[in-house]
Order: structure tokens, then sequence, then C-alpha cells
């Protein structure tokens, strides 16, 4: 049985490609969200991007059909601009305010009500990423669901770039003896390059090896760690140990960390960035960039020239590199950093249109990326250069994006099988006790 699917705005400016999305059924935009569309198409970060998008696709519909009457779609449903708004009686006695939200769902309730009248069948379900119109819809007696097609994966299936298996101790023994163990010798299936594994003995001795799968995913083998430390900054913990691996191997041109506040995914990068440039000469220049939320705003409503601009939004990063630094008096570390000439802490607004060969570039903060945003970035990656994502998926600003569907994850979902990234998610905090205790309790 056909379905009637009434998207909300946040669904078209988060994927304009929603409405191919429903398959068979049929998608019903109200007039009031192309109004919503249109207000947003001068902006100049990712969604007016998408709204302007989202028109285009509307217009080029037009040449199949009349919108208000409904468009065929290629997998058999349809899509329609719904303009009648016939009564918003009934919601006035519940929502006294006519606000742009109720007057999706009064569309919502009156094609519900012309399906129950003309007694088809069809189930109307609001399609909204705002949870307070999931609410009303609810209130109201409709069905509301979320935009989940926009997801990399399900909740708990998040690639972690490391796994524990139980295995015998004469496998261990095996590993130990021949520094590999085939692959295909463990039942774990689905295993990529680079990621790490730690091998315990099944029978619950202590015999253990921490080993990482070879490039070609066909075996594992030693976990050396040649490095033990990176600009006098030691790993803490085993996690870090394996991202400190990722982050000076000069093979991995692509490393993705997630990890909550305080597991040290800024300052460990930041030490193997300084390392790989300043001592080793590996790249030309270390650079530094973090959205400022959401990419693309305006800076210009804070005083000064670009630096006291962005010097808000980049505070993180200098506390880090201070620390580094061992920076203590005020001034300090902006001289240093003038003196080497080799470290750039830009802002992502700026990284469109460029190419950028032969750097160590770290994007912080990256969950608060889109998936177009995140494209966007990775291809400005010029020869000879190694980038770094990282981030917290539980801790996003961006409106429209949540723990699964934002750039970071994607990011590690879609290369987690290619041999030129690696990933490791770092959870235990080593910021200080009051840190992790809040990271885990708050």
């Amino acid at each position: 049985m056909k379905k009637i699917y009434v998207l909300d705005t946040n669904v078209l400016l988060q994927d304009p490609r929603a409405i191919y999305q429903f398959k068979e059924n049929d998608v019903v935009i109200p007039a009031v969200v192309l109004e919503e569309i249109d207000s947003k198409k001068r902006y100049m970060d990712e969604i007016g991007r998408n709204a302007r998008e989202t028109a285009r696709i509307l217009d080029s519909l037009r040449a199949v059909g009349k919108l208000h009457e409904g468009v065929p779609l290629d997998s058999g449903g349809s899509v329609r601009v719904e303009l009648n708004h016939k009564s918003y009686q009934y919601l006035k006695d519940m929502f006294i305010e006519v606000t742009n939200d109720n007057r999706i769902l009064a569309v919502a309730h009156n094609l519900h009500t012309q399906q129950l009248e003309e007694k088809t069948g069809k189930s109307v379900i609001i399609v909204s990423k705002d949870g307070l119109v999931r609410v009303k819809a609810d209130a109201l007696g409709l069905h509301a669901e979320d935009f989940l097609n926009d997801r990399v994966t399900e909740f708990d299936n998040m690639y972690r770039g490391k796994r524990h298996i139980a295995v015998s101790k004469d496998l261990i023994d095996t590993f130990y003896a021949e520094n590999a163990l085939p692959l295909e010798q463990l039942e774990e299936k689905g295993m990529y390059p680079h990621e790490f594994v730690v091998l315990r003995d099944s029978a619950g001795g202590s015999s253990s090896a921490l080993c990482k799968v070879n490039t070609a995913a066909t075996q594992l083998v030693p976990f050396t760690n040649e490095h033990e430390h990176a600009w006098g900054i030691k790993p803490r913990n085993v996690e870090q140990k394996m991202a400190l691996e990722l982050l000076l191997r000069n093979d991995i041109p692509l490393v993705t960390l997630t990890g909550k506040a305080g597991t040290g995914k800024t300052l460990l990068t930041l030490a193997c960035g300084l390392m790989l440039t300043e001592d080793y000469g590996n790249y030309n220049k270390l650079l530094v960039a973090r959205p400022v939320v959401p990419m693309g705003k305006d800076i210009g409503y804070l005083p000064g020239e670009k630096d006291e601009k962005l010097r808000p939004w980049m505070q993180p990063i200098f506390d880090n590199l201070e620390y580094l630094f061992n920076a203590k008096k005020p001034g300090e570390l902006d001289q240093i950093l003038a003196g080497m000439g080799s470290i750039e802490v830009e802002a992502l607004t700026y990284i469109r249109g460029r190419s950028i060969p032969d750097q160590f570039i770290i994007i912080d903060e990256a969950q608060n990326l889109t998936k177009h945003e995140v494209k966007t970035i990775l291809t400005r990656v010029g020869e000879g250069s190694k980038i770094v994502l990282m981030g917290d998926p539980k801790q996003i600003d961006h409106p429209y994006l949540d723990e699964l569907n934002n750039g970071l994850a994607y990011v590690v979902e879609v290369f987690k099988d290619q041999s030129i990234s690696g990933h490791v998610k770092l959870e235990k905090g080593e910021r200080s006790g009051l840190a992790q205790l809040a990271a885990d309790l708050l």
C-alpha cells in the first residue's frame, strides 16, 4: 500500500535529493516549505547551497509535468507541491500561532482527513528532522518520522578501527613465532586495512598479542610502534599508541580520529604534525583548520583583521600549541609562529578553491561538517599531503547534523576498507580526572 510522505523544510535543506528516497510512495511538499527554501537560497553556506540545489531539482521536474498535480518519479512514486491549505481551523484550537511548522502540520492533517474520507487507505507521514514537529504531529494523531536515509550506519555499528578477538593460545603462539597470522585462520570476518587487533586467549589465560591488519587486509602483522613519542608527547594508553602509529605513517595519507573531549586527539595530532614537518621535513607546512560553526558563516562581525577575527574560533588550537612550545608569556607563541613560518592556522571558510600539496593538514571539529563540505575539503588535498580529520560525533553544533550523518562519520565509514586510510576511536580521557568524569557523567 502506497504512503504519502509530507516533507519538512529541514529535510530538503539537509539532503536536496531526499524526494528520490521514498521508493514507490508519494511525496508532498507544502507550499510553505518552498517559501522557507526561497528565504535560504541567498545564504553562502551549506544551507544556502542545498536550498539552491533543491530549487534546481524542482525546476527540472517542471519539464516532466505540473508539480501541483504531481510529477511521476523513476522509483514509481510521485512528488507534488501542495498549494491547498484548505483549513487551519482544526489546528487553531491547539496551536494558536500560525507558524510555518504549524502550516506544514495543517497540510498533513488535511491530507490525513481527506484519505479517511475517500477511504483510499493511504497513510500520511510527516518527515522532519525537528523533534518538536514530530511531537506536535503525534499530539494530532499523525504519524511522524525522522529522515534517516542520510545516516551512514546503524547506531551501534560505527567503525572503531580496533577490535578484541578471542582465539586459542596456539594461534597467539603462531603469531609470535611467525610474526604474521593469515586472516583466514580467524573466525572474525570483515576486517579492514590498518585495523588494530588485540588477540586474547579464549581459555582465559594471560596470553595476548597487539597487532594490526596489513595494507592488503590479508594477515595480521606485529604492531611495533617505532616511535615512543612525538614532539615530547608520549602516548598514555594503547589507543593513543594506535593513533600515533597512523599519524606517523607516510603511506597513510588519510587518518580519522574520533573520541570524547580530553582523549588527546588534537594534542597528539599537532605533535605528530610538528615532528613530521619541523624535525623530519616530510612536509613543507603544517596547516591547521577548523570550521567556523556553521562552516562558511561570515565572521565579519568580529573586530580587527582576519587573524584577529579568527583568534576566538581557533583558540583551542593555540592552547595546544602553547603547551607544545612551552610558551607561557603573553605574545610568545605568536613570535614563535611568526619566526617559524611553516605553521598556518586557518578557518575552513577559506579552503574552497585551494590546492594543498606537500602539507600536513589537520581538520579539527570535523563532526560539524556535512558530507558535501568534507568532500570539498578532501578534494583540496594535493600530491604529497597528509590529512587528519578528527572530532567528537557526540558534540555537534550544526542544526541539521547528528552522530550518524555528519561528514566525519561519513568519511570513517566510506574509507574504512581503503588501503590509504586509517581510523581509531579514542575512548580513555587523559586531560584530567575531572574532564574524564565530566565526559562520562554529563
